[in-house]
């Protein structure tokens, strides 16, 4: 099934960022960095299926050249903190081929971004076997320019209101229409949402879908990038320590901008390849007892329709007897008459509950078929953190794994 996966952040050069080497890294090209005098070669990656710089129609030519784009962003930003670019990775459909998700991208890039004044750097990423990557992984990665693209080049001015959560908000919402869309007229049936799971099962109790409210009903995962992934498999000691966060600087008159500090060691669960494999845990067991629950009230369930079968197919015969008098054979047939209405409708009361109690446990039944599947992606996904756990050599967790499990 098609998953949806939307993430958003920002290119700080404070962080040790540069757009050209990550530009080079996600195209799997050979860029100079003028600007730190570096070379970035990543020709030989493996698993770039597409890469493309699209700019605005009518702007200048030379932003569509990677190398000149990205050197032209870092030599425009000054500040040691500069904000470089905005990066979006996006999952794509494993349903579709290699030709209908590069129309897909193109189609929601020029869409939103380039449509805006945008220059967007495009790459496609394909699951490289070789490495043990998920065969599932196609996915994208997309470099935007914070300022507008205009037929002399950049703006001076940084376009500020691209940094809306409003503006967030309508991307992630187009890129799940922009699937559905590319999903259905290539014949499939899968779907994505871009909700979070609490608000899709609230609508699916809504409408009455109990096969999606058990499918939902778990704990969303969190997201392992490849920082915490080379964390993880290298074995480095996880340290968290507070933080500042707030505006840094004062925009016009008034009192100067309040920071607050966030106290990561209080909240910091360690390494997220073990948050996640926690969660997954969790959402087995919690499928697990759904299923020991649903298949009980089936067992149940299914014994009170056997009985209600039986009692609408139960018959009671009644026949007059007897030659006596015309009033007791009169007698007798209307008692008769009566006996077999009773009958009719105990067998037609039978038969109503017979129809619910088996709506019922059709239902139960296609909702233990959700939670199964539902249960087994799990355990697929616990396979896949389970490879990358036998990577960096912790056999004491993949014990502890396997007894929980």
């Amino acid at each position: 099934m098609a998953s949806y996966h939307f993430a958003a952040q920002i290119v700080k050069r404070s962080a040790g960022r540069s757009a050209v080497a990550m530009a080079a890294y996600r195209a799997g090209d050979h860029l100079t960095d003028a600007r730190n005098e570096r070379v970035a070669d990543y020709s030989g990656r493996r698993g770039v299926a597409h890469a493309e710089v699209m700019a605005p129609e009518g702007s200048a030519p030379w932003l569509t050249d990677r190398q000149t784009l990205w050197n032209a962003v870092e030599h425009m930003e000054k500040r040691k903190d500069a904000q470089l670019a905005r990066e979006i990775n996006l999952a794509l459909p494993h349903e579709l081929n290699d030709q209908q998700r590069l129309e897909l991208v193109r189609a929601f890039v020029a869409e939103q971004f380039v449509a805006r004044g945008m220059v967007a750097d495009l790459a496609i990423h394909r699951p490289v076997a070789e490495k043990g990557e998920n065969p599932l992984n196609h996915h994208a990665h997309i470099m935007l320019t914070l300022r507008q693209a205009t037929p002399a080049g950049l703006r001076a001015v940084k376009t500020r209101e691209w940094n809306a959560d409003s503006m967030m908000v309508a991307w992630r919402a187009a890129w799940a229409a922009h699937q559905n869309d590319a999903l259905r007229a290539a014949g499939h049936r899968a779907v994505v949402d871009h909700r979070s799971l609490k608000a899709q099962q609230a609508d699916a109790r809504e409408r009455g879908d109990r096969q999606a409210a058990v499918r939902l009903a778990r704990a969303p995962e969190i997201h392992v990038g490849p920082r915490a992934r080379q964390a993880a498999l290298r074995d480095r000691p996880v340290r968290s320590r507070p933080v500042e966060v707030g505006p840094r600087r004062q925009r016009g008159e008034g009192p100067l901008p309040s920071r607050r500090v966030v106290e990561y060691p209080r909240i910091d669960r360690g390494r997220r390849l073990d948050w996640l494999s926690e969660l997954l845990l969790g959402n087995n067991t919690r499928a697990r007892a759904d299923i020991e629950k649903y298949e009980r009230q089936a067992a149940r369930l299914r014994r009170k329709l056997d009985h209600w079968d039986r009692q609408a197919t139960f018959h009671i015969e009644g026949t007059v007897k007897g030659a006596g008098f015309r009033w007791q054979r009169a007698k007798a047939a209307e008692e008769a008459r009566r006996a077999r209405e009773r009958e009719r409708q105990r067998q037609a009361h039978a038969a109503k509950r017979a129809a619910q109690v088996r709506s019922l446990v059709r239902e139960l039944e296609l909702a233990l078929v959700a939670l199964r599947g539902g249960r087994e992606a799990v355990l697929a996904r616990k396979r896949q953190l389970d490879g990358w756990a036998r990577s960096r050599g912790r056999s004491h967790d993949r014990q502890d794994s396997r007894q929980r499990w």
